[in-house]
């Protein structure tokens, strides 16, 4: 019986297409953090249950891909890459030393319902400073994720807030203790509007109708930065939790300026909550100015108490998530992902199967001069063997025959413009480099 090819549901496979436009965010993400100072690492996809569960909240624990291995022991796939570095740093941090900067690229995975551009299992491209509880590192968090943008040509709005602020508001309103929950309801305000988020503060946070009235006052404050500043003041006036909240976010946002983000980039945005637990200060949103419908593409904060769960030693934290599958999304749907193309610019047809050492020993020739080749590997008629090149997006095909080789010659033919010239095989590479704008 023939088993039906097909793959899970929020799962997917990835055509050479999809796979090269993800390759090239991911590499221009790297050479960002690069250029911050962040070093690579890994973590392995299980860990054990206890690690995982009760870190990014009730939610994260429902969507938790857990199960007895071969060994017995009670596993679950990691749910994103923040938590397995908190366990991480514990584990390590003898050897790292602080401050550690790290950043990776890696597949999570949870069993939630999918949406555009959000999957069940999907990659996720971090970057942290853990060891310092410095504004620094949360200055350098926005320009990091102002620099990605830039790198991939898109114009963003980069929303902050502080989870102190709400924290603050919430010790005065005597509901200190029901912070998971009206964040919870806070999360959706964007999406299910005040009037619900005010009856789902009553019924899952305890709150008073006036409680819910000044909860909702706080995340809908609107206005300029200072506009906002200004309206915060008088609601958390007394709480020493609050106005230390507004101390780091105006300290944030002076810092972003003088670091080079432009006026306007980063937004005081005190509506946002993040939906995970840990969160203990400054958190961000980024959202494309071409399509800010799509969600945030990079979201992240600080945790200060996560790496508390697994060692005595005070391990603070604050880094971001690019949402690679979320934003490649938006960048097809914008038509601004690179155009496709082979992985070796240069095709060599194979003419002569008798003479296939030589085919070979040119291809090794022009890869050893830094130039990606394909050999093809049958001796089929030349028009069959371009309309391979044609498809996979080849640039160059050097054309060699039994007279060629000969005379030591070949032609070269331009793939896109369909012009040949005759190129000696002494100067093919250079030639090939100047075809190709590389040249050295």
């Amino acid at each position: 019986m023939t088993i039906q090819p097909r793959t899970l549901k929020g799962f997917r496979d990835y055509l050479p297409q999809a796979a090269g436009s993800r390759e090239w965010l991911i590499e221009k993400a790297k050479g960002v953090f690069r250029s911050f100072g962040y070093l690579p690492i890994d973590t392995p996809a299980l860990e054990y249950t206890e690690i995982l569960l009760g870190k990014g909240g009730a939610e994260s624990d429902k969507q938790l891909y857990r199960f007895e291995d071969h060994g017995g022991r009670d596993v679950g796939l990691r749910f994103d890459l923040t938590v397995p570095l908190a366990r991480y740093a514990a584990q390590h941090i003898g050897k790292l030393g602080t401050p550690f900067k790290r950043y990776h690229v890696g597949p999570v995975w949870r069993g939630e319902n999918t949406q555009r551009g959000r999957y069940r299992e999907f990659l996720q491209c971090d970057f942290d400073t853990i060891g310092t509880e410095s504004l620094v590192a949360d200055i350098e968090c926005a320009l990091v994720i102002h620099a990605l943008f830039e790198q991939l040509g898109q114009r963003v709005q980069i929303h902050i807030n502080n989870r102190k602020l709400l924290s603050g508001l919430l010790e005065k309103l005597d509901l200190g203790a029901q912070t998971v929950p009206v964040l919870r309801a806070l999360d959706k305000l964007a999406k299910i509007g005040p009037q619900k988020v005010a009856q789902e503060l009553e019924a899952q946070a305890g709150a008073s109708p006036r409680q819910a009235r000044e909860v909702l006052a706080l995340a809908e404050l609107e206005g300029d930065d200072q506009e906002i500043l200004a309206g915060l003041r008088p609601m958390l006036a007394g709480s020493e939790l609050g106005e230390q909240g507004l101390s780091e976010l105006e300290e944030v946002l002076a810092g972003a300026l003088a670091g080079g983000l432009p006026p306007g980039r980063l937004v005081l945005d005190v509506s946002i909550a993040r939906g995970l637990d840990y969160y203990t200060g400054t958190i961000f949103e980024t959202f494309l100015d071409a399509l800010p419908g799509i969600g945030s593409c990079c979201s992240g904060g600080r945790y200060d108490d996560l790496a508390s769960l697994y060692t005595s030693q005070r391990l603070p934290g604050i880094g971001a998530s690019l949402g690679v599958d979320r934003l490649l999304a938006a960048l097809e749907e914008l038509d601004a992902l690179p155009a496709g193309g082979a992985s070796a610019p240069i095709f060599l047809p194979l003419f002569d199967a008798d003479r296939l050492a030589d085919y070979l020993a040119l291809a090794a020739e022009l890869r050893g001069q830094g130039l990606g080749v394909e050999l093809y590997p049958e001796a089929r008629k030349l028009g069959a063997q371009l309309k391979y090149a044609d498809r996979r997006g080849h640039r160059l095909a050097v054309v060699i025959g039994g007279r060629e080789w000969e005379a030591g010659t070949c032609q070269l033919k331009d793939l896109r413009s369909g012009e040949s010239s005759e190129v000696s095989l002494e100067d093919l590479a250079a030639e090939c480099r100047r075809r190709l704008g590389r040249d050295s």
